[in-house]
């Protein structure tokens, strides 16, 4: 039991901290994808949640004054976020954080902007909610090719 509970922990971590990591971390320990995809929406909603209502300001203030000091404001990354943030706005970054920014990325971004946090956690959890079956289906067939793949080569 408790070995399950570690697996589950770490499949949420990871997916919190990197969502494609997610799948990954559930098929080495033999998940299914149901039990994945709850986890990997776990695991985003988490590190969104914390960095929207306990954290955020606080660890982007810090961000702000320590590693991006000396960085240019405008760099192809930013505009590029810029970009889609005055296309799409929250709805935008929100549906690219699991596939472009990650969880964390992409909470800092929306904070950034200055957005309502409950905003960020509902548009953050449609995303993760329609990201994380693809994510898990994407992650399982590419496996099934690399399996078949080793297969046939013995």
């Amino acid at each position: 039991m408790f070995e399950k509970i570690t697996h589950y922990i770490i499949v949420i971590l990871s997916s919190g901290f990197k969502f494609a990591l997610g799948p990954v971390m559930g098929k080495v320990f033999a998940m299914s994808n149901l039990e994945i995809i709850i986890l990997m929406i776990i695991g985003m909603m988490l590190t969104v949640t914390l960095l929207t209502t306990l954290v955020g300001d606080l660890f982007y203030g810090f961000l702000k004054r320590t590693l991006f000091r000396n960085r240019k404001i405008f760099s192809p990354k930013t505009r590029n976020i810029v970009r889609v943030w005055n296309k799409r706005g929250l709805i935008g970054i929100a549906f690219l954080t699991p596939v472009l920014f990650s969880p964390v990325g992409g909470a800092l971004i929306a904070i950034s902007f200055g957005e309502d946090k409950k905003k960020i956690i509902l548009y953050m959890f449609l995303s993760a909610c329609i990201w994380a079956p693809i994510t898990v289906l994407f992650m399982d067939q590419l496996i099934h090719l690399a399996v078949s793949v080793l297969h046939h080569k013995q």
